[in-house]
C-alpha cells in the first residue's frame, strides 16, 4: 500500500471513528429525569454529576444552557438535552446567523465532552397564552438546526420542542385525541418539519394534573398505576389500566390524524407532587412514591403502549430536586426526587447524597468540583509515582 493510499485509509478510518464517538440520540434509555434550578439551595452541578451516577440515570434534560451544568457534565457520560428559552425565540427566528452564534456559545464548545445530544426550542409554546411565540417557534426552529448543519451537528444533536396537554382539545378516551384547531395551523407545520429531521413528539404528561383537576370521576388507583377497573376504549377496543399509557396513547392518536402515523412519542415531562395546597388533591408523599416507582418499574420493561405496542415508552420525570423559588401553587414546589441536601425525598430504590440523618452516603458535594478533583488525582498520581521509586 503506498502512502497516500494510507494516509487516506488513515483518514477515512479516523472519521468513521469520530462519526461513531460523536452519532448519538437524545434519548437511547427509556428513564430519564429534569434537571430543574429555580432555587437556591441545591448542591453543585459537579455533585449532581455524583447523584446521577449513583442513581444510574443517564438521560436528563436542563432548561437552559447554564455553562457550569455543562462543564462539570464534561467526560460523565450522562446525555444531555438543552434548552433554549421562550425569551429567545422573537431573536433565534430573524436569522439563521442569530442562531449560529447561540450554538457556537452554548453548543459547539462543550462538545464532545459534554455530551449535548439535543437543543429543545422553547417549552409549552403551542396552547400557551403568547400567540406571538406561536408565530416564531417554526422559524426558530428551522434557523437552530439550519446553524447545526452548517457546523456538521445533526447527526449529534437532535431539534425538538415539548408542548403540554393544552395543545390537545381531548384526551379520553385515547382515540378521540385531536388537536385543538387553532394550534393545528401552527402545529401542522412544525410536525411536518420534524418528521424530516426524524425528531420525535415531545409532551408534558402529567395524571397528577388530571386527578387533581377532577378527583370526583377519575380513580387515584389508576393514576397512580395501582390495581383497578381500568377504561375501555370502545374505538379501539384497548383496555387502559393506567392514565400515562393513556395520555402516551392520546397524543398518538392526535398524531395520526394530523397525518403522522409513524411519529414517536416521547414523554418530556411527568411526576407527581409530594406536597400541595389544601385544594390540590393527591398531593402526598405516599402518592409521589407509589407513582415514581411504579413508573420506573414500567419504563423498565421497555415496552410499548397499547395502541403503540412496537413504540418504547419513553419518559423524564419531572424532578430531580424540588425548587424553592418556583411560583405557583405548593406542589410546583414539591416534585423532587431528591431534596435540596441531596438526600431522597422517598424511597423508590435511589441512594442519594446524604442519609436520611443528614450524614454523608456518598463522597462530599465539593470533592467533584473542578479544581479539588484535579489536586485529587494529582496526588494520588504522585502518591504512586513515590511508592514505585521505593
Amino acid at each position: 500500500m503506498g502512502s497516500s493510499s494510507f494516509f487516506l485509509w488513515l483518514l477515512l478510518a479516523f472519521s468513521a471513528i469520530s462519526s461513531n464517538v460523536l452519532t448519538v440520540y437524545a434519548f437511547k434509555g427509556t428513564y430519564g429525569v429534569n434537571y430543574g434550578k429555580i432555587a437556591d439551595n441545591l448542591p453543585s452541578p459537579g455533585s449532581v454529576v455524583t447523584l446521577l451516577k449513583a442513581a444510574k440515570i443517564k438521560n436528563t434534560r436542563i432548561y437552559d444552557a447554564d455553562h457550569e451544568v455543562l462543564k462539570a457534565f464534561k467526560g460523565s457520560g450522562i446525555e444531555i438535552i438543552i434548552g433554549l428559552g421562550n425569551e429567545y425565540l422573537k431573536e433565534m427566528s430573524v436569522a439563521e446567523d442569530r442562531a449560529m452564534d447561540w450554538i457556537k456559545e452554548n453548543v459547539q464548545p462543550f462538545l464532545p465532552g459534554t455530551k449535548i445530544v439535543g437543543i429543545a426550542v422553547g417549552n409549552e409554546i403551542l396552547g400557551g397564552d403568547d400567540h406571538e411565540l406561536w408565530e416564531v417557534l417554526l422559524p426558530s426552529v428551522k434557523n437552530i438546526y439550519g446553524a447545526l448543519g452548517r457546523l456538521g451537528l445533526t447527526k449529534v444533536v437532535e431539534v425538538s420542542s415539548p408542548h403540554s396537554e393544552a395543545v390537545f382539545t381531548n384526551s379520553f378516551p385515547p382515540s378521540a385525541c385531536v388537536f385543538k384547531d387553532d394550534v393545528l395551523v401552527y402545529m401542522k407545520p412544525l410536525l411536518e418539519f420534524f418528521s424530516k429531521t426524524g425528531s420525535p413528539f415531545y409532551i408534558n404528561a402529567y395524571p397528577f394534573l388530571a386527578y387533581k383537576s377532577d378527583p370526583e370521576h377519575i380513580d387515584i388507583n389508576y393514576a397512580l398505576f395501582k390495581s383497578n377497573q381500568g377504561i375501555l376504549d370502545s374505538k379501539t377496543n384497548l383496555h387502559y389500566d393506567n392514565m400515562f399509557e393513556a395520555q402516551v396513547d392520546a397524543a398518538y392518536a392526535a398524531l395520526e390524524k394530523a397525518g403522522f402515523p409513524k411519529m414517536e412519542v416521547i414523554v418530556s415531562e411527568t411526576g407527581w407532587a409530594s406536597k400541595g395546597d389544601a385544594d390540590e388533591a393527591g398531593a402526598s408523599i405516599e402518592n409521589a412514591r407509589t407513582y415514581n416507582r411504579n413508573l420506573r418499574k414500567k419504563l423498565a420493561k421497555k415496552k410499548g403502549t397499547p395502541y403503540r405496542p412496537k413504540f418504547v415508552a419513553r419518559a423524564y420525570i419531572f424532578a430531580l430536586f424540588n425548587e424553592n423559588l418556583k411560583p405557583g401553587p405548593t406542589s410546583e414546589r414539591n416534585f423532587g426526587l431528591f431534596k435540596a441536601d441531596g438526600s431522597i425525598a422517598y424511597d423508590i430504590g435511589f441512594t442519594g447524597l446524604k442519609d436520611s440523618s443528614g450524614a454523608s452516603s456518598l463522597i462530599p458535594f465539593k470533592v467533584f468540583g473542578g479544581s479539588s478533583c484535579t489536586l485529587l488525582l494529582t496526588a494520588c498520581i504522585t502518591l504512586l509515582l513515590l511508592i514505585s521509586a521505593s
